[in-house]
């Protein structure tokens, strides 16, 4: 029996036995890692360093027109204005969130997008054009894989929206395809490009950190209104996953920059990690009240991962979605010459000469603010000259996401985060299910990279694109 079919079956005996999830938790890592180990030696070659000819105007096709596919397109103004990049084509189940979203791009763009719509396999037809160079995939996340593997053997780029896989086997099935039709698939991590993580982050480079030994992050967020409501996600899919599901299931704003900040893939990378989860409550509460038929919940209502890198460094992630908890990534980072900690931001710097300086305070308003006008990251700076009128989308973090991964196409350099980031990012989703289900045990992290983490190298995040 190959790999692929030993995960496979492995899914379907624990859904038709109902054997619990974390009974063969050990059989799949170890399968992830038997493959891995194989697609090294019979594979076509790592992904790090990878990069493509110029594309002097990249053509763009967009895939999911919801909330977030409506606000990714608006990002791309000022580069379809400045000849950097062209929206051909668009997709989605229904035509008015098509017309909407050309009608807004019309100002901007003379050209008028193809409109594909209808039936939900009505995406392939646009992956299928051979006048595109990259797809933006922006569905709910059961999509992302199987999009991003087709349009990859259709010989086009990927960028698709968070996670960008939530099953072990998906992660393999992604970083294989990559690595033999030799496309870039990026997943678009907003918060990486967000000024206080860019922030944190360049200290961090320039020695403010010292050596880092422990991060925090999270996505605490409440979504009650959100998941209740047929207005916001279509067929209200998102909190499907909430029934049937029970670990950490939006990893990614918190793990993206806590991995920059820790190097991760790029000389250090996670070893193991244990996760467990609250008893649930707040969520079926809020369906009872609404009187909403989804009040049956299997996810706890905050979930805790801990993950453990090969350098001895730490991480706690946190994931709730369900309470009325004050929205925070926390952002949290320790050194051994600085703290920072997030929502609000605040930093620390110690003084090793003078104890009367160690411990317990934050840095005043205006010595931190001399901190953040040093240290502010050099693509921020850049930036700045562009209209704001452009430069929208969570505070701004968007429009930086999508131009430096067109500029990076326009230039012919390796974009800022590799396939295997985006893997290691969200395989922590089916590990924490997996953790949860062993009743916290420690699940050992496979090495997605097949060894390549072993290298130092720069953070491609660090570049200067001029």
């Amino acid at each position: 029996m190959n790999r692929k079919t030993f995960l496979k079956s492995i899914g379907a005996a624990s859904a038709f036995f109902g054997i619990p999830l974390g009974t063969l938790a050990n059989e799949q890592v170890s399968a992830i890692n038997d493959a891995i180990k194989e697609r090294k030696v019979n594979g076509n070659g790592s992904m790090v360093g990878f990069s493509i000819d110029p594309i002097k105007r990249v053509r763009v096709g967009i895939i999911g027109l919801g909330n977030r596919g409506k606000v990714l397109t608006q990002m791309f103004y000022w580069l379809v204005q400045n000849q950097k990049a062209e929206i051909i084509a668009l997709a989605d189940l229904t035509e008015n969130k098509l017309d909407e979203t050309i009608e807004g791009l019309k100002t901007h763009q003379k050209t008028t997008p193809k409109k594909y719509y209808g039936n939900k396999n009505e995406w392939k037809k646009l992956v299928e054009r051979d006048d595109l160079d990259l797809i933006l995939i922006t569905t709910p996340w059961e999509w992302h894989t199987p999009m991003a593997i087709y349009t990859m053997e259709q010989g086009k780029h990927v960028a698709c929206e968070v996670p960008i896989a939530y099953t072990l086997e998906d992660c393999q099935r992604l970083i294989q395809t990559a690595e033999q039709t030799k496309k870039h698939c990026m997943m678009i991590e907003n918060c990486c490009y967000n000024e206080e993580e860019l922030f944190v982050l360049n200290m961090i480079q320039e020695g403010v950190f010292g050596d880092l030994t422990h991060a925090e992050g999270a996505y605490l967020h409440d979504l009650r209104k959100h998941m209740l409501s047929e207005e916001y996600y279509q067929d209200q899919w998102r909190i499907k996953h909430h029934q049937k599901r029970d670990g950490n299931f939006y990893t990614t704003h918190g793990i993206g920059p806590i991995s920059n900040y820790l190097s991760i893939g790029r000389g250090d990378n996670y070893a193991s990690l244990n996760s467990m989860s609250s008893r649930e409550k707040s969520l079926s509460d809020a369906a009872k009240r609404a009187n909403s038929p989804f009040s049956e919940i299997k996810c706890g209502d905050m979930n805790t991962t801990l993950i453990k890198t090969h350098l001895g460094k730490t991480v706690m992630l946190q994931f709730d979605v369900h309470t009325g908890s004050p929205y925070s990534r926390i952002n949290k980072v320790v050194g051994t010459s600085a703290v920072h900690i997030g929502y609000p931001s605040r930093l620390y710097i110690d003084n090793p000469d003078d104890l009367k300086y160690w411990g317990h305070n934050w840095l005043d308003d205006n010595a931190y603010q001399d901190y953040k006008s040093k240290y502010t990251h050099p693509m921020i700076k850049k930036l700045k000259d562009i209209s704001q009128e452009y430069k929208q989308g969570h505070g701004g973090m968007d429009f930086v996401m999508i131009y430096r991964l067109i500029t990076c196409l326009n230039l012919g350099l390796e974009l800022d985060q590799t396939i295997y980031d985006g893997i290691i990012w969200s395989a922590i989703t089916p590990l924490s299910e997996l953790s949860v289900a062993k009743n916290s045990e420690s699940i050992e992290f496979p090495d997605f990279t097949g060894g390549t983490w072993e290298t130092k190298r720069e953070l491609e995040v660090m570049r200067d694109l001029t």
